[in-house]
């Protein structure tokens, strides 16, 4: 991808407004437009073709989330939505990875976390917040009725994860993205997204949450 088509949604515009400030700084970045509602947004995701958007929660007209589930479930749409929001709450967490929503980011993040999430959400991979990523593992991994974690059987992989695809999901599993995981572990991105490819496969995860989940559980990491 040459260039990271953004739309911005979020009701406040002097949110919008940094937003756009912070990522048009990035040569390969482009906000392409604005909304102040969730019905906005869903408008401008039809008519810009954006392929990331910055998703407000709390918003009037239509919610965030709701916009989301109605972006996700339009095929004529393939923007991946990333969830900013000021509210570290755990029924907007859930209900946006319920949604569809590609990642999930607090307003507290720095500014070189915002890019990175643009970037990590276009590639086609899923991020969470550090300060979040604990409280999914804790919700996917406890079955209706939790067993004991001494007693869940670890997971059978078909084929063993190498060396390095282990390494790779434990940086998963700290949030790291496939660029900082490459910086990291001295090898080229390519490489990395190989490497994850391969750990999804092996783990039949959908894709780096349910990865990480399945990681824990199974006491990989």
């Amino acid at each position: 991808m040459s260039e990271i088509r953004v739309l911005l949604v979020d009701d406040h515009a002097m949110m919008r407004a940094g937003f756009r400030t912070i990522l048009s700084l990035e040569d390969d970045i482009v906000v392409v437009g604005e909304a102040a509602t969730g019905a906005e947004a869903v408008a401008a995701a039809s008519a810009l073709a954006p392929d990331v958007i910055c998703m407000d929660v709390q918003m009037p007209d239509m919610d965030g989330l709701e916009a989301t589930r109605a972006i996700v479930a339009d095929p004529a749409m393939a923007a991946a939505v990333l969830i900013v929001t000021t509210f570290d709450r755990d029924d907007y967490l859930f209900s946006a990875l319920d949604a569809g929503a590609s990642g999930f980011l607090l307003k507290n993040a720095g500014p070189e976390q915002l890019v990175s999430a643009v970037r990590v959400v276009a590639g086609g991979d899923a991020l969470l917040a550090p300060e979040v990523t604990r409280r999914v593992i804790a919700r996917f991994s406890q079955p209706a009725e939790a067993a004991p974690e001494a007693a869940r059987p670890p997971v059978t992989l078909a084929e063993p994860l190498t060396e390095r695809e282990a390494e790779v999901l434990r940086l998963m599993a700290d949030a790291l993205s496939n660029a900082e995981i490459a910086e990291r572990l001295f090898i080229g991105e390519a490489t990395v997204k190989t490497h994850v490819s391969n750990v999804l496969q092996k783990l039949g995860a959908r894709d780096r949450v349910q990865a990480v989940v399945i990681a824990h559980r199974s006491r990989l990491v």
